[in-house]
């Protein structure tokens, strides 16, 4: 849910502190906004300069940095974005327990009437307290539970830490580490989403505050499962439908490995998920995608793209949770695992290779 990745390299230039009202940036959802309208520009105009790129991604002519006390009214917190255009997600606020600036984002976090506490980054919707649980279980164990023996795993992004929560219940796993380029979510969700951001706790989480991408490139054939909980895989040009960031996880992939992440909606989202499921399969040796149901996502739903290198299919789960696991899930079981692979029909139709 959090910045990191290549995403953030080729842009951080142009556009930091450059962020406009509607148009959000969070780290999963985080480069939705930008890099969905910026593959229907660069698709259309080859050599788009980022002159013309950055008029064109602009929802409207304010380029200031966001405010996200500007989208606070009459007590209702507003989340809208050009992705889900025609909706917005409302929450009631009860009151604002911290709002600032980062280096890199506007961080607003308050607590609501009925969602409990909210993270919001660059005006979108990062978790709340009463559903991020369906978010982070799913994302977490479906690699996990569908590896044989899974011992060292990277976050790439996570930084409220709801993924190092769920990692740290897998006994077996004996390195954990976390790269999150902006150290304020990591410290604002200690504070004020505790719940969340315990999975610092473990004695096996390293946390390393840089991008995603460089640690990747500097620890090759080294982790069993790469949670990547932030950058979109979609970038703002064609050269991004090559998948370099994906090329970089499966260069830091052991064999048997698992990429699992963030894969957009179903109910918005179905023309870029299957190019990128497809730019992919050349470079994995299985594409899958599964989803989950919460709420405070747009429409609802949200997906993951997970990758195998040199493995088969993540469908079915090779471990089941162990009574003391299962007492701690609130989400993820062994049977919802492979339901969630299960698609309607005009997501299969439209995202699944035919036969």
């Amino acid at each position: 849910m959090h910045v990191g990745g290549v995403f953030l390299i080729i842009l951080t230039t142009t556009l930091a502190g450059f962020i406009p009202p509607v148009v959000s940036i969070r780290p999963d959802y985080n480069h939705k906004v930008l890099q969905a309208k910026a593959t229907t520009i660069f698709t259309n105009h080859k050599r788009t300069n980022s002159t013309a790129f950055i008029s064109n991604i602009m929802t409207n002519d304010d380029q200031q940095p966001l405010n996200g006390m500007d989208l606070i009214v009459n007590g209702w917190f507003h989340e809208r974005g050009s992705l889900w255009p025609g909706q917005a997600m409302s929450i009631q606020v009860k009151e604002i327990l911290y709002h600032g600036r980062s280096k890199f984002q506007d961080v607003l976090i308050f607590s609501s009437t009925n969602y409990g506490n909210v993270l919001v980054l660059d005006g979108v919707i990062q978790v709340t307290e009463r559903d991020e649980f369906s978010y982070q279980e799913m994302m977490a164990h479906i690699p996990l539970f569908a590896h044989p023996n899974p011992e060292k795993v990277l976050v790439i992004g996570g930084g409220d830490g709801g993924i190092l929560r769920e990692i740290a219940k897998h006994p077996g796993v004996k390195e954990i580490y976390i790269c999150e380029i902006d150290e304020d979510v990591i410290i604002f969700s200690k504070k004020y989403l505790p719940t969340l951001a315990e999975g610092y706790q473990d004695p096996r989480v390293t946390v390393k505050i840089m991008d995603g991408a460089k640690f990747m490139e500097d620890n090759q054939d080294v982790f069993d499962v790469i949670i990547t909980d932030s950058s979109d895989p979609i970038g703002p040009a064609s050269v991004l439908f090559e998948t370099p960031f994906y090329n970089a996880m499966h260069k830091s992939l052991r064999d048997g490995g698992i990429v699992c992440t963030q894969g957009e909606s179903v109910w918005l989202h179905l023309d870029i998920i299957k190019p990128l499921m497809d730019s992919i399969r050349q470079t994995y040796s299985t594409v899958e995608y599964a989803y989950t149901t919460i709420p405070s996502y747009p429409s609802g739903q949200i997906g993951f793209i997970i990758a195998g290198k040199n493995r088969g299919s993540c469908k079915k789960p090779l471990r089941e949770p162990s009574d003391e696991q299962t007492e701690t899930l609130r989400y993820y079981s062994s049977e919802i695992h492979e339901a969630s692979f299960v698609l309607p029909a005009f997501a299969k139709k439209s995202i699944c290779e035919e036969k």
